[in-house]
């Protein structure tokens, strides 16, 4: 017995349909929804500090912040410099819900990664989400570094586990704050969930922008406390200095 019908003609093969720019609305020559033209023109970070990405007047350098104070974090992987139109986007994504653009950037930033990996970059064995406060979660509805860290998994191949690292205190916003501000804002803000273990491992915790560092700063601190191997970052953008905006 046959349950499914015979059927000869044509198979739609969804492969073949061709994909617009989701910013241009022009059909895209690439495996993305962005067309060649709009991916070129977005604010790509060329030279930056080698430790926290900090857009810099010349490549291999490490700013003064990192010298003088180096982080607990080892190295930030960001692909773009947190400037039009890439903070619109980030915005849309974010406070919007416009989710195939946080999509969109995530795939880009899968992208840049496995680049970086092939020149050497050391594979993390766990991705971490930065956690959002549950107020501010149970106000928007998703948590948009929890969603990257998805789609980094899913690109990459590499677990991530966004249930890992709690947020214990209801901080204040950090856009509001200076970065002093935003360091005291965050003590004892962050806990590993009961259970976790990180000792000897391998972590990248996954964020939208990095913007003074205080919040992964605080994050490394306790993941390396608790005895992780090392701790890099990922992000869609970093933010340039102050005297350069």
């Amino acid at each position: 017995m046959h349950c499914q019908p015979r059927y000869t003609g044509p198979v739609y093969i969804w492969l073949k349909n061709k994909q617009t720019c989701l910013l241009c609305d022009e059909a895209t020559d690439t495996p993305h929804p962005i067309c060649t033209p709009c991916e070129s023109e977005l604010p790509w970070l060329m030279d930056a500090c080698q430790v926290c990405a900090l857009p810099l007047s010349a490549a291999g350098l490490t700013c003064g912040q990192c010298l003088k104070q180096p982080p607990a974090f080892e190295q930030v992987i960001a692909p773009w410099t947190y400037r039009f139109p890439l903070d619109s986007l980030i915005t849309r994504f974010k406070h919007q819900s416009q989710w195939p653009l946080g999509r969109l950037l995530g795939e880009l930033l899968a992208q840049a990664l496995r680049v970086r990996f092939d020149d050497g970059l050391p594979r993390p064995e766990l991705l971490l989400p930065v956690p959002m406060a549950t107020r501010r979660l149970r106000q928007r509805g998703y948590n948009q570094a929890a969603m990257l860290a998805t789609w980094l998994s899913q690109n990459l191949e590499i677990s991530a586990d966004e249930h890992f690292l709690l947020r214990v205190q209801d901080t204040i916003a950090q856009q509001e704050l200076d970065a002093r501000a935003r360091r005291r804002n965050l003590l004892n803000a962050f806990a590993l969930a009961p259970g976790a273990q990180v000792e000897g491992l391998h972590l990248a915790l996954v964020d939208d922008v990095l913007t003074t560092g205080a919040t992964t700063e605080s994050l490394a601190r306790l993941l390396m406390k608790e005895g992780a191997r090392r701790v890099d970052v990922y992000c869609l953008a970093r933010t340039p200095s102050p005297e350069s905006r």
